[in-house]
C-alpha cells in the first residue's frame, strides 16, 4: 500500500539547538520556510545573515508571506532551493518509480532487486476491473513463482562457480546477490518496492505538479501523497502544485494545461505524423551491441581540444578551433595525455570535455533502464515498453537451462499486456517483466561518458549496464580517439594510464 512519510527537512540551527535543549517556545513553529525567507532577504537587507534568520524565526507568518511574494509573484524560484525535504516512499511499484525518478535534480536510493529477495508483493493498478485484476493476478503469480525457482537454480550455479567466496559472510552474500540480480529478470514492473527520496523544495514542487497529471493512477496518488507530506511543513513553497492554494494566495488560477496535456499531445502527434510513413533507408550509423550513435559533435576531438585551448590561451574561439584542427592524431593524443597527466580514477574531468556530445539510440531491458536513468547529467527520453523488441536474457539463466522457460513466461506476460492494452495502454505495462525492452534516446557529453564508464564498466557493475556502458564508451572512442582515450572502468584506469593514450 502506497505510503509517503516526510522523514526530514532543513531546519534553522537555532531551532535545532532549542529543540535539543527542550527550550523551544510553544508558539514557535519549527518550519524550514524561515531559511528560505531569510536567505531571500540577503540581497535586499543590510543586516548580517544570522540576524535575518532570527527575524524570520520570530515571525513565521511574515516569512510565509515573504516566500509567496518572492518565489511566486516575483518569480525568484531559486530561493526555494535552500530548503531540502526528505521522504520515505513505501509500497510503490517499479513502474511508478520510473515516473518519479525522471526528475534528474533530486536524489534517490531504492530497495535493490540485486541485493534483496522479493516475496511477491506487487501493486494492483486501480485502472483494472475485477476480470482484469484476476488476469493480472495470475500473471503476477507466474512471475514470482518462476523468480523463486530460478533464484534457487542460479544460486546453486554461483555456489559451484565460486567456492572460494563461500568461506566468508561477505563472499556468501556476494554469491547470493549474483543469483538475485539474474533471477530478477522474471519480476514484473508491478513489483512493490520502497525508496528514500530527497530534493529541494523547488524541485519537489516540480515533481508533484508533473506527477499530478500522469496517466497512471498510482503515480497521481504518489503526487498527492508527496504534496500532503511536503505542505505540512512548507506550505508557502508548495503552491503551484495546488490550484486551490494558488487561487487563495493570488486570486487567479494557475494554468496546468501544458503540464496536463503536453505528453498526450506529443504522443498523438507522433502517431498521426508517422502513420503510414515508410521505413527510412537503412542509415550507416556506427553501432556497438544494442547502442547506435545517431548524432553528435561533428569533430568531438577538435571540440574538446579547442575548448581547452580557449580556456588556457585567452585567444578567440575560431583561432583555437583552427589550431586544434591543425594538430594531427598523435598531436591530439599527446595534448590530451598532458592535459590529464595527474588525473586519477576519482577525479572529474575538466568541464571543457562537455563541449563534445553524442546522441545514441539504446535498446535496453527494464532492469538496465532502471540503472541507466540514474545518470541524470544527460538528456534521456524513452518510448513505451515494447515486447516486439525481444528480451534481455541473463547468460546464467541460459546456463542453468531456464532460458526457454523465461521466454515462455515473458510471452505469457506480453499476452496479458496485449489483452489489457486496449483499455489501458499505459497501465498494461505493469504486466511486463524486467527482461522486456524499450527503445530510448540518450544525449550526453564526453565528461558524462567518462563518469558512466568509471562506474558502470568497473568489474563491480552489473553485467547488463556494463554492456550498455561499454557500447556507449566504445562508440565515443571511435569518433573521439584522443579525447575519449581514458574512458574506462575504475578498475582498468591505472593500467590504461600506464600504457598511455
Amino acid at each position: 500500500m502506497l505510503q509517503v512519510i516526510l522523514a526530514g527537512h532543513t531546519l534553522d540551527r537555532e531551532l535545532v539547538k532549542a529543540l535539543r535543549a527542550g527550550e523551544l517556545p510553544a508558539d514557535v513553529e519549527p518550519t524550514p520556510e524561515t531559511i528560505s525567507a531569510a536567505y531571500a532577504r540577503i540581497s535586499r537587507y543590510p543586516e548580517p545573515i544570522p540576524e535575518l534568520r532570527a527575524q524570520a524565526r520570530r515571525d513565521v507568518a511574515a516569512s510565509r508571506k515573504s516566500n509567496r511574494m518572492i518565489v511566486f509573484r516575483m518569480g525568484h524560484h531559486s530561493v526555494a532551493e535552500h530548503v531540502t525535504l526528505n521522504f520515505d516512499v513505501l509500497g510503490v511499484s517499479r513502474l511508478a518509480l520510473e515516473a518519479l525518478e525522471d526528475a534528474r535534480l533530486c536524489s534517490y536510493t531504492e530497495k535493490s532487486q540485486r541485493y534483496v529477495t522479493f516475496g511477491g508483493e506487487h501493486v494492483v493498478p486501480a485502472e483494472f476491473d475485477a476480470a482484469e485484476r484476476e488476469l493480472f493476478g495470475r500473471t503476477m503469480g507466474e512471475q514470482i513463482a518462476f523468480y523463486r525457482s530460478a533464484f534457487e537454480r542460479l544460486h546453486e550455479l554461483q555456489r559451484r562457480r565460486n567456492p572460494d567466496q563461500l568461506r566468508t559472510k561477505v563472499g556468501r552474500e556476494t554469491v547470493e546477490g549474483w543469483a538475485k540480480e539474474d533471477a530478477r529478470y522474471a519480476l514484473g514492473l508491478a513489483t512493490e518496492t520502497q525508496l528514500g527520496f530527497s530534493g529541494n523544495a523547488r524541485n519537489i514542487e516540480h515533481v508533484i505538479r508533473k506527477l499530478r497529471h500522469h496517466p497512471l493512477a498510482e503515480v497521481r496518488a504518489l503526487s498527492q501523497a508527496l504534496f500532503d507530506a511536503a505542505s505540512e511543513v512548507a506550505p508557502s513553497l508548495i503552491i503551484l502544485s495546488d490550484p486551490e492554494r494558488f487561487r487563495e494566495a493570488f486570486g487567479r488560477d494557475v494554468s496546468d494545461a501544458f503540464v496536463r496535456r503536453n505528453r498526450a499531445a506529443i504522443d498523438r502527434l507522433g502517431r498521426e505524423t508517422m502513420a503510414g510513413a515508410p521505413p527510412a533507408p537503412a542509415a550507416e550509423h556506427p553501432r556497438h551491441g544494442d547502442v547506435t550513435l545517431v548524432g553528435g559533435s561533428a569533430e568531438p576531438d577538435v571540440e574538446v581540444l579547442a575548448a581547452l585551448l580557449h580556456t588556457g590561451s585567452g585567444r578567440p574561439w575560431d583561432d583555437c578551433r583552427a589550431r586544434a584542427r591543425a594538430l594531427d592524431d598523435e598531436g591530439r593524443r599527446r595534448f590530451v595525455r598532458e592535459a590529464l597527466a595527474d588525473l586519477s580514477e576519482f577525479d572529474a574531468l575538466p568541464r571543457e570535455f562537455e563541449h563534445a556530445w553524442f546522441t545514441l539510440e539504446v535498446v535496453l531491458s527494464a532492469a538496465c533502464y532502471g540503472q541507466l536513468k540514474r545518470h541524470r547529467m544527460m538528456t534521456f527520453t524513452a518510448q513505451p515498453y515494447d515486447p516486439a523488441l525481444g528480451l534481455t536474457v541473463p547468460e546464467a539463466m541460459t546456463e542453468v537451462g531456464l532460458e526457454a522457460e523465461l521466454r515462455a513466461l515473458a510471452d505469457r506476460s506480453a499476452g496479458t499486456w496485449e489483452r489489457l492494452a486496449g483499455r489501458h495502454p499505459r497501465a498494461a505495462e505493469y504486466a511486463l517483466t524486467n527482461a522486456h525492452r524499450r527503445r530510448t534516446l540518450v544525449t550526453l557529453d564526453l565528461r558524462e561518458v567518462y563518469h558512466m564508464a568509471r562506474l558502470r564498466m568497473d568489474h563491480h557493475a552489473q553485467w547488463d549496464i556494463r554492456h550498455v556502458a561499454g557500447s556507449i564508451t566504445a562508440l565515443a572512442r571511435r569518433v573521439a580517439p584522443a579525447a575519449a582515450a581514458l574512458a574506462c572502468g575504475k578498475d582498468e584506469f591505472v593500467g590504461m594510464c600506464a600504457t598511455g593514450c
